[in-house]
């Protein structure tokens, strides 16, 4: 049954006035937004609803050709059904669910809450993925180009702890400097140091303790690296 998009705006709003803390909170997700359509590619539209006034919901949308909507166009009935179930379960989210879009198009949705500093629902991010769409478009669309191959991709550490983390990261770094032939045997720990600040494996707790260790220098050797480090930076 399709809900009274009225009824539910007074519901919503009745009382209460968006504060600026409260339009800043849902800006604030603008790059979410664009980071997930980023990633997903295409075939995935993202959508950031104010519920300030549902006729004029849609601030922020990515890939609307999908749905043919644009900013300022009015959130949807079961956006608003999604809503009252999530606050009825008291969860932040929905489960997935199916739409469809005028043209046919299967899509598989999710609803997620924004509250604010009261716990009230000010916002909703909406994910619709078009899985109508061929199965090789949307494929081509998580695949990296010829271009990305060469120039993108990059290793990554999906480390469990800490320690894990850091281990990876000197063991790596250790490897690549000691094969590069134009730094000096004496020369290529400072180097390490420097290539583990650049990639701010020093942000972490104890790490140059942990370097230290691996290196099999003192701190305190690790900690003047660091310094002359940071007085170079400071002189550029």
């Amino acid at each position: 049954m399709l809900l009274e998009l009225d009824s539910i705006e007074n519901e919503l709003t009745s009382s209460y006035t968006f504060t600026d803390e409260d339009h800043r909170l849902l800006r604030s997700y603008d790059g979410v937004i664009e980071g997930i359509a980023a990633l997903f590619g295409k075939q995935c539209e993202v959508i950031l609803h104010s519920l300030e006034s549902v006729d004029r919901s849609v601030i922020k949308i990515e890939n609307g050709f999908n749905t043919g909507r644009v900013e300022g166009s009015p959130i949807t009935d079961l956006a608003l059904k999604m809503l009252q179930d999530i606050s009825a379960q008291n969860k932040q989210c929905s489960k997935a669910y199916f739409t469809q879009t005028k043209d046919g198009q299967m899509m598989r949705s999710m609803t997620i809450a924004i509250k604010n500093r009261s716990e009230r629902t000010i916002g909703l991010i909406c994910i619709n993925i078009n899985i109508g769409a061929s199965f090789i478009d949307f494929v081509q669309e998580l695949l990296p180009t010829p271009e990305a191959r060469e120039t993108e991709l990059s290793s990554e550490n999906f480390a469990t702890t800490v320690e894990e983390l850091v281990d990876r990261s000197v063991e790596e770094t250790i490897t690549d400097i000691n094969n590069r032939t134009d730094i000096a045997n004496n020369a290529k720990n400072k180097h390490i140091v420097i290539s583990l600040h650049q990639q701010g494996i020093f942000d972490i707790k104890d790490a140059i303790n942990m370097v230290a260790d691996k290196l099999n220098i003192s701190k305190h050797t690790v900690y003047l690296y660091i310094r002359q480090i940071k007085s170079d930076e400071a002189e550029l």
